[in-house]
């Protein structure tokens, strides 16, 4: 399976849909806070070139939102 990263705030509702999303479907990920982790604040703003959350990473691949549409078929799950 491909390496998935989220970015995400402690506050944000759609980083905790994304999160249950992948726990649901056993996805194991790495999160960052960027709301406490100014290095990954940068990380994130580097690859979208915003501040919105939840950003994730799928291999090469990065969406911004939690989009369940995109991200399933990015990880092979059937939406």
């Amino acid at each position: 399976m491909k390496p998935v990263t989220i970015y995400s705030t402690s506050v944000c509702h759609f980083c905790n849909l994304a999160k249950e999303f992948f726990k649901a479907h056993g996805v194991a990920y790495t999160e960052y806070n960027v709301g406490t982790d100014a290095a990954r604040r940068s990380e994130m703003v580097e690859l979208t070139g915003q501040l919105g959350v939840p950003v994730i990473r799928i291999g090469d691949d990065v969406v911004v939102g939690f989009r369940e549409d995109i991200v399933a078929p990015l990880l092979g799950i059937a939406a």
